[in-house]
Formats: structure tokens, sequence, C-alpha cells
């Protein structure tokens, strides 16, 4: 088998915890060079790869054929920029740049140099997503008439030495967790027909939004994402309401804090149990029976976030269709824009195709 040698650049919280360890756990794979501008964490990590202090020495490996973005988000663009002008292909971590024209730049370059070029959306390898879209697209629950998913956190202390908690591009929680909501309900649903949002702050020494409220308006059908930084008490992660049922998930995917904590094994052996969701935290699916209802349990689909990789490396090395496209990802761009916009302006706005 071909191995596919992957350049990280970036070790910080997202290069550590989601990129560096699903990589080496992907067969056909291999960490070769990781960009760490400073410090030693990834030298003692990783003692077997090799670390690189600029982007330059890492691009000077013409073996590199992968080059993965996972640096704080204003600085997206111009990495991937740089990586696809030398030639390799690129993996941004989400969000895929700050601006829908910076998106639209490097989908435009991707092509012109011919290379795969995708965002990390993970969270569609979430086992409970992909619960969601086995059901939905199963018809069990009819035509679905509300679609609600949320991330509840509980933060209460503003963290000041996070970048995301400075004001500045590419800041705040909107960045953060939305773009994984809004890929996913473009997954079920495609693109809506208008959005309406509210970017807010819940604590009072907040500098940038840290929750949010988004609605994709479609024919008979109301898409709500939302996310609150100061929810002890969490609400269900998906509550799904169609016209023959509905079902209510509580509980996040099981495998980021393994992951956060580094408590996953290196190599592609993660063991049977990766990504299963326990009992308790299964989904409840009621359904209409005769004039009566059916309520049951359904057990979570293991979730596994190194199909999404397993796919870039089917992609590049044998041609496949990638999973994740940098048009899908555009558009997710384009949904976090018209949001930011409705929510300054209190108002709907239409839906309008990202232009290339």
């Amino acid at each position: 088998m071909a191995i596919l040698k992957t350049g990280l650049i970036g070790f910080g919280l997202a290069g550590q915890a989601f990129h560096a360890p699903v990589i080496r756990g992907v067969t056909g794979m291999e960490l070769t060079c990781i960009l760490e501008r400073s410090g030693s964490r990834a030298q003692e990590k990783y003692p077997d790869v090799r670390v690189a202090r600029t982007l330059e020495e890492l691009l000077a490996d013409p073996e590199i054929q992968l080059c993965v973005v996972a640096t704080p988000n204003a600085s997206h663009y111009d990495l991937a920029r740089s990586c696809l002008l030398a030639g390799r292909n690129v993996v941004v971590d989400k969000p895929f740049a700050v601006t829908v024209q910076e998106a639209a730049d490097l989908t435009r370059l991707a092509k012109q140099q011919r290379r795969v070029l995708s965002v990390y959306q993970d969270r569609r390898w979430d086992g409970d997503f992909q619960t969601v879209r086995k059901l939905v697209m199963s018809g069990v629950l009819g035509r679905i008439a509300e679609y609600e998913a949320r991330f509840d956190r509980f933060r209460p202390e503003v963290r000041p030495n996070a970048w995301r908690e400075q004001q500045g591009p590419g800041s705040g929680v909107f960045l953060d967790l939305g773009p994984h909501l809004i890929d996913q309900a473009l997954v079920l649903f495609g693109p809506p027909q208008a959005v309406t949002a509210a970017l807010f702050c819940q604590r009072e020494a907040a500098k940038v939004e840290d929750s949010f409220d988004v609605y994709l308006e479609y024919p008979w059908l109301r898409v709500t994402l939302r996310a609150r930084i100061i929810a002890y008490a969490p609400g269900p992660h998906f509550l799904i309401h169609g016209t023959k049922g509905s079902f209510i998930k509580y509980g996040m995917d099981p495998q980021e804090p393994p992951l956060r904590a580094g408590e996953v094994p290196d190599g592609p052996d993660w063991g049977p149990n990766w990504g299963e969701d326990p009992e308790s935290l299964w989904g409840t699916l009621t359904v209409a029976a005769g004039g009566a209802s059916c309520t049951q349990k359904v057990q979570t689909e293991r979730g596994d976030y190194r199909g999404y990789y397993e796919n870039v490396r089917d992609a590049i090395v044998h041609g496949y269709a990638l999973a994740v496209t940098p048009e899908q990802a555009l558009r997710t761009m384009q949904v976090l824009e018209l949001a930011r916009q409705s929510s300054l302006e209190k108002r709907t706005i239409p839906w309008s195709e990202p232009a290339l």
C-alpha cells in the first residue's frame, strides 16, 4: 500500500488532539513532519516525527503530499494557499476560512492546481449524527418538520489567554461550533431558503459572542442550531419531530474526551469499543402505531473520526470521491456569513449561493 506522507501545520489543541492521533490511527498514512514554531511538545509526543520551525522547512520535503492546517482561524487562508501553490493536497481545520471570499479563492485555486482540498468536518463521523442521518433517511420519522441540534457547555469564566475569546478575525464560539452544526444540517437537508440568527454573550466578561441561535428555513421545516456557554444541565443534543414520530438524543459523542486527554493508543489499533456510546445515552424514538405510540431506545451508531482521513487518503491515492468537498464547505461558510449579517441587522437574510 502506498503511504500518504503528511505534514501537520500547528500543534495547539487542534493539532494535538484532533489531527495528529487520528492521522497516526489511519493505515496508509504517515505523520511525517509537524510544524511547531516554538516549544518541544511535538518532539516529546512523537519523537519519531520530524519537527519543522517554518512552513518553508516543511514544504522543502518533496515527499509530503498532504498538508493539514490546524492553526488559529485567521491564518487558515494564507497557510492553505501557500500549500496549494506548492503543489500539495490540503486539509483545513474548520472553519474553512474567515470569509466566504477566502474560501472561494481556495476552492478555485485547488481546482487550478488539481489538488485535493477538504475541510475537517470530523463530526460527520460522530456516532450520534450517523444515527440521526440513518433515521432521517430511513423515513421512520416521516417528513421532518422540526430539527434542533445544540452544543451546551458550562464555562462561566472567560479564559483570558485563549485566542478564541479575544476580539479579532476568526474568534468567537460561532466560528468554533457553528461549522459543525451547520455542516450536519446541510448534509441532511441541503441549503435553506433563508437564515435568521442571533449571536450573543451570556458571560459578563465576554469580549466576543459565546452563544448563538441560528434558524434555517425550508419548506415545511425549521432547523434550529444552538450553542450555550452557561448550561449546567444540558438540553438534548438532537431533537427531531416528524409526521410519523420523534427522536431525542442527550449527550455528546464519546470520542472527544479521550482525544483531548491524550488517551488514544498510538497507531491504528484503537480497540474494539472505540466510539461506542453507553446504553444510558442511547436516543429515544417514539412513533405512532395504530392510534397509540411506541417508544424504544435506539442504539447509537459507532463513531470513528478516522473515517474522515481514510476518505482523504483514498481520494488522494486512489482518486475516490471526496466526502467533504470544498464546495460543501463553501456553503457552510455562506451560512456562517449570512447568520452574522442577520444578527447584526436583526433581520432574516434570503439564501444565495456563494459565487465561485
